[in-house]
């Protein structure tokens, strides 16, 4: 199973970038998915979640109104629009496939992760 992340990049603050994270290996369209990121010097943070048929999503307060996360089945890639960035919002993005179908927001609910993109807003 090999998780994919893409779409990272340096950018001015107020701008906007799409992540993709496209899983192979295996299906996933019965797991939820999630975004997660991680700072220099900071522990990685739940960023968003989606459930397995995209109908439940869910963010950390810092983001909401700004990022959506989406996903396409048929092709097994799920999506994190980010808009109006900051600079705060600088880290290594990674995505995650979830041990079940339901929104989570923990990383232990989580079992495979994909090696991250790096985001970069500059001020």
């Amino acid at each position: 199973v090999q998780l994919q992340a893409s779409g990272g990049g340096l950018v001015q603050a107020g701008g906007s970038l799409r992540l993709s994270c496209a899983a192979s290996g295996r299906t996933f369209s019965t797991n939820a998915m999630g975004w997660f990121r991680q700072a220099p010097g900071k522990e990685r943070e739940f960023v968003a979640t989606i459930n397995w048929n995209g109908g439940s999503t869910d963010y950390v307060g810092s983001v909401e109104g700004r990022f959506t996360i989406s996903r396409d089945n048929a092709k097994n890639t799920v999506y994190l629009q980010m808009n109006s960035l900051k600079p705060e919002d600088t880290a290594v993005y990674s995505c995650a496939v979830g041990v079940s179908s339901g929104i989570s927001y923990s990383q232990t609910s989580y079992r495979y992760w994909g090696r991250g993109t790096q985001v970069t807003v500059s001020s």
